[in-house]
């Protein structure tokens, strides 16, 4: 029988890296198996294969925590504005645990049960209706014995504070992770009291994932830091952001950059821009590092490679990747042979090749957050009408 893993909580307080997966909705939506526009997570019974695929490669690169593919799997989100389910909630929660599980019993991962963010919430629904949402997720984690809970993608730390609040009943460790930046949260909530209300509520872990770049995430987790310590409380803390640039976003993050989502490839990090990102991560105090949307499993590896001294190996997958480029030494041409060094790949300012491309971009600033008429749930698709009005709107801004 094989030995027990140390939890997620045990190995944060003995001083471990906890590296977590990437993004699962936008790197199945470009392998064709998840919808832009919902982003639902229908794929882990309709496409098992792929969803654990992506597990298995994520594993390799060096994560050891799986994340349930949940990501909006609550029934309100699942049958949203037309969306067509041909399996229920429950049965779409219930295979992720289990692909979750599959993968990470091949390596020293652990499982995290992930709820998010609810259109019920955006329409005002009542605490009491928002919780029961949470609660119908929790009951197949816990029905499924995932290791911990993490409450992730949550722009308002009013609704994330209720999900945590849910969590915690369980007894299982929780992590809470807000997608907002410095300027805090969409009602304006500085990082640092978002931190407090989180880890009063229950969390054991806090942090910030998606919405912004790495580094415009990791000031805002050095900003929960200080308001925690400042409190008096502690806690752990964790990241995982976009990996894509946006010095350019607002209070709302890529959501209102215009290529979002269909043109955001020339944002991309490199494999080199997340060494700095890890060891920025590692250096602020925050030992769980991941990746949302747009990480890939070589973005994963890169920074299971930068830390690889702190967590004393290197992943399966460096096998097939040199250190700094080194086995570009096995290239036939010689011009590419003298790239095989760390100072070339680190000061390297890579072109977009799109002469006519601005830098940055404008985003759209539309001030719609919870209770706008434009965001309250309706389970009939949109209709022409509506989105008329949208496009009329749009030439406005």
């Amino acid at each position: 029988m094989a030995p027990a893993k140390k939890g997620i909580l045990e190995r944060l307080d003995a001083g471990e890296v906890v590296i977590g997966d990437g993004g699962f909705v936008f790197a199945l939506e470009k392998r064709g198996y998840v919808k832009a526009g919902p982003w639902t997570p229908e794929a882990t019974t309709e496409h098992p294969e792929a969803v654990r695929q992506l597990h298995r490669e994520f594993l390799r690169a060096g994560a050891n925590v799986m994340q349930t593919f949940t990501f909006y799997a609550s029934d309100d989100k699942l049958e949203n504005r037309g969306n067509k389910l041909t399996f229920t909630g429950a049965q779409i929660n219930e295979a992720a645990c289990d692909l979750a599980r599959e993968v990470a019993n091949e390596g020293d991962a652990l499982v995290a049960g992930g709820v998010s963010q609810t259109p019920s919430y955006l329409s005002c629904k009542s605490e009491t209706e928002v919780k029961a949402i949470f609660k119908k997720q929790l009951d197949v984690f816990i029905k499924k014995n995932v290791d911990f809970l993490i409450a992730e993608y949550f722009e308002h730390v009013e609704e994330a504070v209720w999900a945590v609040e849910v969590l915690k009943e369980t007894g299982k460790p929780v992590a809470a992770s807000l997608c907002i930046g410095p300027d805090g949260d969409m009602h304006g909530v500085s990082p640092g009291e978002c931190a407090v209300k989180l880890v009063k509520a229950g969390a054991q872990i806090v942090g910030i994932n998606c919405h912004f770049d790495p580094m415009t995430c990791v000031k805002a987790v050095k900003m929960m830091k200080e308001g925690v310590e400042k409190a008096g409380l502690k806690a752990h803390y964790m990241v995982q952001p976009l990996a894509f640039h946006t010095p350019d976003c607002s209070c709302q993050g890529f959501i209102d950059l215009p290529e979002f989502p269909f043109g955001l490839e020339p944002r991309i990090l490199t494999r080199w821009d997340m060494h700095t990102y890890a060891r920025e991560s590692y250096n602020a105090g925050i030992h769980f590092i991941g990746g949302c949307c747009g990480f890939e499993p070589y973005h994963i590896r890169a920074v299971a490679e930068e830390l690889a001294p702190e967590r004393g190996f290197l992943p399966a997958a460096s096998e097939k990747h040199g250190n700094w480029g080194a086995g570009l030494e096995m290239h036939t041409k010689p011009w590419v042979r003298a790239r095989a060094r760390r100072d070339y790949w680190e000061n390297l300012k890579p072109a977009s090749g799109r002469p006519q491309c601005a830098s940055m971009s404008a985003p759209d600033g539309w001030g719609v957050t919870k209770g706008h008429t434009d965001l309250m749930q309706q389970k009939e698709a949109t209709s022409q009408h509506q989105l008329k009005e949208l496009f009329d709107r749009s030439k406005s801004h």
